[in-house]
């Protein structure tokens, strides 16, 4: 059982946690902090003149509102968000906060390979790593 599990959250259409927060819970010891986590990516340079004046706090803002909704149902809960390359992000923040166990879905189709993030996450994590087809 692992007393600190961190759920990386990838805002993709059709994605559903509930998978990733069952086993989180499944997982977990009595009294377990579990966080969920989204990186956003930088905007592209072309695209950062054409945005409105705010939105990545809006949007920030719109993304903690809403893994905090997710995570409501835990016990104990943290959610965070991120900004950079996922892969690195979610390794550094698990590293920083301590975390001894990553829930997340490989976020691929097809039934051979799993994503970029998941494969980096589970190739450089020093915790544990749980991986949902």
């Amino acid at each position: 059982m692992y007393a600190r599990i961190l759920v990386p959250v990838a805002y993709e259409p059709g994605v559903d946690i509930g998978r990733e927060l069952q086993i989180a819970r499944a997982l977990s010891a009595h009294g377990a902090l579990v966080m969920l986590v989204h990186v956003m990516e930088k905007a592209p340079f072309y695209a950062i003149d054409y945005m409105p004046a705010g939105w990545q706090d809006e949007l920030r803002e719109a993304i903690r509102a809403d893994l905090a909704k997710q995570a409501s149902g835990l016990t104990q809960a943290g959610v965070a968000v991120l900004e950079g390359d996922p892969g690195r992000a979610i390794l550094d923040f698990a590293q920083a906060e301590g975390a001894d166990c990553i829930v997340l879905a490989s976020h691929r189709s097809d039934t051979t390979l799993i994503g970029s993030t998941a494969t980096r996450i589970a190739r450089h994590a020093t915790c544990a790593v749980h991986l949902i087809r």
